[in-house]
């Protein structure tokens, strides 16, 4: 390494966030950068550890050269780290940004010390890259005549889309949405990844290296997979595990009881411009918002309820609050799963967990009001009621943030008679399903995950795709799949 002793130099040092009072009042992202100064110090913190476990598989999951880059960058030499780190990850934009981080929960120094900063690193060279010019298409020299079908824009969607049209092959992609993204733009709130100024930048530069893309194309709802079939070598499914868990539990009609993802998008499609008849609109404005479940979404919904000027928010779990730090069950590398609260909860939000919803209250005009609830306690076979602990949350407006459930049967799955594992998850040898020429990837295949794993899935599976298509050794033959020049 560049600077063997960096880590003892050097602390930690995040980016900075603009302040709540201000933050509130848009939805642009409100970070500040580090300079160029203190992310060389941040680099130069990067240890000569022998094992790199940050990109090893409970680091990285696309096996980002983490090690590699940061010595660059402690050299000078950012275009180098660049080519680096595109040689493995497609979209750091989309990472640097929403990442939870694993590389940083398998960081050797992380073992007693704060560990390297690796996403804001990974952010700062790739912005740098769209500033200096070195972000551009690259057009493939040579086509095979190959066509590759896409159903979902999705990051794997999207990682596979990429790395398929290096090799030569004319992909097109396939969108139900008015936009391109999947989760990335209509479920990841603006504030965290901007829309227009992010994502479409890199489909620009996707169109330019000769990706095509369709929206609003419904594959197997409007448009069948068979149509797709004739026009294609391949059809990779990317589609999602849109399928959300649902509370089945007494007065669940009461209106304005609504999915996460129904209040998400529509939120992220009006910062874009899209207007909704007054009638299908889901606002939390002066109202009683309570979110139902305690992971990422649920605060997604939190910010965006505060951005909308509600009242009050409740974010409820049923699982414990995490601990502070690590314990037995999490040893170092595996990624630490404790409790820090996101940026949108700090912005104004009471917490609660343990908490187990009994049934909506609904009044004489049909909306709900509220929640019975009551605490629970968790022991080795479940949980138990507290009793005594019952309790009303008042709510005009809830969403539904429980997680996933699989991809939709209906559609694509059910035309295709595809069979599916005991999740729902379309089932595959590596990546390709029981129906030949089609391959799934993403979380249509593994199940709701990372963007990361998304993008790794997307990768993965196109150098599958590309042996099937060549019948063998090609460009995507080798690891990271890159085009890049070496350095």
């Amino acid at each position: 390494m560049g600077k063997i002793t960096g880590f003892k130099e050097y602390k930690r040092k995040e980016f900075d966030y603009a302040p709540v009072s201000e933050r509130i009042k848009h939805y642009n992202e409100f970070i500040t950068p580090l300079d160029k100064k203190e992310i060389t110090n941040q680099a130069a913190r990067c240890m000569d550890c022998g094992v790199p476990f940050c990109h090893s598989n409970y680091g990285c999951p696309v096996a980002n050269i983490i090690p590699r880059f940061n010595d660059l960058i402690y050299r000078g030499k950012w275009e180098a780290a660049f080519r680096t780190l595109m040689s493995t990850n497609n979209f750091p934009e989309f990472t640097g940004r929403i990442c939870p981080a694993p590389c940083e929960g398998a960081c050797v120094l992380g073992i007693n010390d704060d560990p390297v900063n690796i996403k804001s690193i990974e952010y700062t060279i790739i912005e740098k890259a769209y500033k200096k010019g070195w972000m551009k298409p690259l057009i493939p020299k040579n086509r095979t005549g190959k066509k590759v079908a896409i159903v979902g824009s999705g990051p794997a969607g999207l990682s596979a889309a990429a790395q398929l049209n290096k090799a030569g092959h004319s992909i097109t992609v396939y969108e139900r949405d008015k936009r391109i993204g999947g989760l990335l733009r209509y479920g990841i709130p603006n504030f965290k990844l901007e829309k227009k100024r992010v994502i479409q930048r890199r489909v620009e530069i996707m169109k330019q290296e000769g990706i095509e893309f369709f929206t609003e194309a419904h594959i197997g709802v409007d448009i069948p997979v068979k149509k797709l079939q004739e026009k294609h070598d391949v059809v990779i499914l990317c589609g999602g595990a849109s399928l959300p868990r649902d509370l089945p539990i007494p007065n669940r009609d009461a209106n304005n009881i609504h999915f996460a993802m129904e209040f998400l998008s529509q939120s992220n499609s009006r910062v874009e411009g899209e207007s909704f008849a007054k009638a299908d609109e889901i606002l939390a404005t002066d109202k009683h918002v309570v979110v139902i479940g305690g992971g990422d979404t649920g605060s997604d919904c939190v910010g965006n309820s505060i951005r909308q000027g509600a009242k009050s928010i409740m974010q409820i779990e049923l699982m414990p609050k995490a601990p502070l730090e690590r314990d037995d069950s999490m040893p170092w590398p595996l990624y630490p799963r404790i409790f820090k609260m996101s940026s949108s909860q700090q912005e104004g939000c009471e917490m609660d967990f343990n908490v187990l919803s009994k049934s909506f209250i609904k009044d004489e005009n049909g909306n709900v009001s509220g929640i019975n609830c009551v605490k629970i306690k968790w022991g080795a076979k479940g949980f138990d009621e507290i009793e005594g602990s019952d309790f009303v949350l008042k709510a005009d407006l809830v969403l539904l943030a429980m997680g996933f459930l699989g991809p939709e049967q209906t559609g694509m799955i059910e035309e295709l008679k595809l069979e599916t594992d005991q999740r729902s998850n379309i089932k595959t040898t590596g990546f390709a399903t029981s129906q030949k020429g089609i391959f799934a990837a993403g979380d249509m295949r593994r199940g709701q995950s990372l963007v990361v794993w998304a993008i790794n899935e997307g990768r993965e599976c196109a150098r599958e795709v590309d042996a099937y298509l060549t019948g063998g050794f090609s460009v995507l033959n080798s690891k990271d799949g890159s085009l890049y020049k070496k350095i």
